[in-house]
């Protein structure tokens, strides 16, 4: 669980609309819950990359995000479906044009 969590928490400082420089002791409970719900990484980062592409594609910018929290609308957005390998892929791409 503690490489999951570490895993988690850099994924989400790695964000470039990641306000915090480091996890918060709510963000490493929320990855720990995550990981005891079976949340995968995979999901996780597809949910993180399709919330940050959603912040990038708005025409007014948004403030920075200050929680983990933020992703779980999303992340319950993601698991509600299978997710493809393709999908996953589609979005690493389009992150790393932005």
């Amino acid at each position: 669980m503690t490489e999951f969590v570490s895993r988690v928490l850099a994924l989400y400082l790695g964000l470039p609309s990641v306000a915090a420089r480091r996890a918060s002791r709510i963000d490493r409970k929320l990855a720990a819950t995550l990981f005891q719900r079976g949340i995968t990484l995979e999901q996780i980062e597809a949910a993180m990359l399709l919330a940050h592409l959603r912040r990038a594609g708005r025409a007014t910018p948004l403030p920075p995000i200050r929680s983990l929290h933020y992703f779980v609308p999303v992340l319950d957005e993601v698991t509600s479906e299978p997710l493809s390998p393709e999908w996953l892929a589609y979005l690493r791409r389009k992150s790393t044009n932005l």
